[in-house]
């Protein structure tokens, strides 16, 4: 029998925790759920989820600190639920560790299809990380099992979602993945409404690893530079 997987929730509206919690308990997962940012941390030390839904806009600390203190103490795929849908907003989600966002307001169904596209990965990640390989392009060296990559010889900090992306890139240098085949291999989904997400990743990359790292191929997607 396959283990029940633990989902912690953070979500101060108490009719949409309610609503969330009962469809995800549903789905199969265990739930526990926070009100507040202090809760949500208190929570994540004591129950180890295997993810967690994340409230952009907490009374007390935001979702960001909450988010980003989860990562330092102990790395967690992070779903953040955001009220705001500003590309500078979502881009500092993804710079604290979130490895998706969704902006309210939302289906269950997409939230229940993005937990389980998300659980999928890290899944998957995780069997990959048995395979021994590095791979470099240009100026950029990924070593897969210890997933760090370097550039220049400096180390840079990636997200899980940011490494799952450059690594898929860098399997194939050169080659241009449309954004939703991107979607689809990296988040489990292929929605064209749902390419924002991709290219925001892609900008957190460039930021980290050097504009010229990937390149545009505009009304397509993106391509890794050739060395």
């Amino acid at each position: 029998m396959t283990e029940q997987r633990r989902i912690l929730l953070v979500e101060d509206d108490s009719t949409i925790a309610l609503a969330v919690r009962d469809r995800l308990t549903a789905e199969g997962f265990e739930v526990r759920v926070a009100a507040d940012g202090e809760e949500a941390l208190a929570a994540y030390a004591k129950a180890e989820p295997d993810l967690v839904v994340l409230d952009r806009l907490l009374p007390g600390l935001d979702g960001l600190e909450v988010c980003r203190r989860m990562q330092a103490a102990s790395p967690v795929p992070v779903l953040m639920v955001t009220a705001l849908g500003e590309e500078t907003d979502l881009l500092v989600g993804l710079g604290v560790g979130a490895d998706d966002y969704l902006t309210k307001p939302f289906s269950m169904r997409e939230l229940v299809a993005r937990i389980h596209a998300l659980l999928r990965r890290v899944d998957r990640a995780a069997q990959l990380a048995h395979e021994d390989r590095v791979i470099r392009a240009g100026d950029v060296e990924i070593n897969t099992a210890e997933r760090r990559v370097f550039v220049r010889g400096v180390e840079a900090q990636l997200t899980r979602t940011e490494f799952d992306l450059l690594r898929r890139l860098a399997e194939r240098p050169g080659q241009v993945f449309e954004r939703e085949r991107l979607l689809s291999d990296l988040w489990g989904f292929s929605e064209a409404a749902a390419t924002r997400t991709v290219d925001s990743h892609v900008r957190a990359l460039r930021r980290k690893l050097g504009s010229g790292i990937v390149r545009t191929v505009h009304g397509v997607g993106y391509a890794l530079v050739k060395p």
